[in-house]
């Protein structure tokens, strides 16, 4: 089982970079493949960005690619999401989960076992 806690969301401007982190507790963070979903009012929660286990593998939504980026270090528990040139169609509140999954994570909610409380993300100008 995993604990996991996000931070660093917050009011930004469009055009802003703000980084989310989501840190695990317990010792088995290297076995889960990790991902970012967001959740828009009144909206369903939709999938954001994913990473493998190792971190060699990862994967986006096509809205996001080229201005996220999601890693991990597996030393400190810590999933992150770096996010650049925001626009107001990403405020949202932003989850991190976590899946027992090899190879290329998951894109579907339900393939996720943990998750996060969840980190208000507000652009706007």
């Amino acid at each position: 089982q995993v604990r996991l806690v996000e931070s660093g969301g917050g009011s930004v401007q469009p055009g802003d970079s703000l980084r989310l982190s989501c840190a695990a507790s317990g010792d088995t963070f290297k076995m889960y493949a990790m991902g970012w979903f967001r959740q828009a009012p009144g909206r369903e929660r939709q999938f954001v960005a994913a990473i493998s286990r190792t971190g060699p593998i990862t994967v986006y939504t096509d809205s996001v690619k080229g201005r996220f980026t999601i890693s991990r270090d597996n030393a400190k528990k810590t999933l992150y999401l770096q996010m650049a040139d925001l626009k107001p169609e990403d405020t949202a509140v932003y989850y991190c989960a976590a899946e027992q999954r090899l190879g290329t994570p998951s894109q579907l909610i339900r393939s996720y076992d943990y998750w996060g409380q969840g980190t208000q993300v507000t652009v706007s100008s």
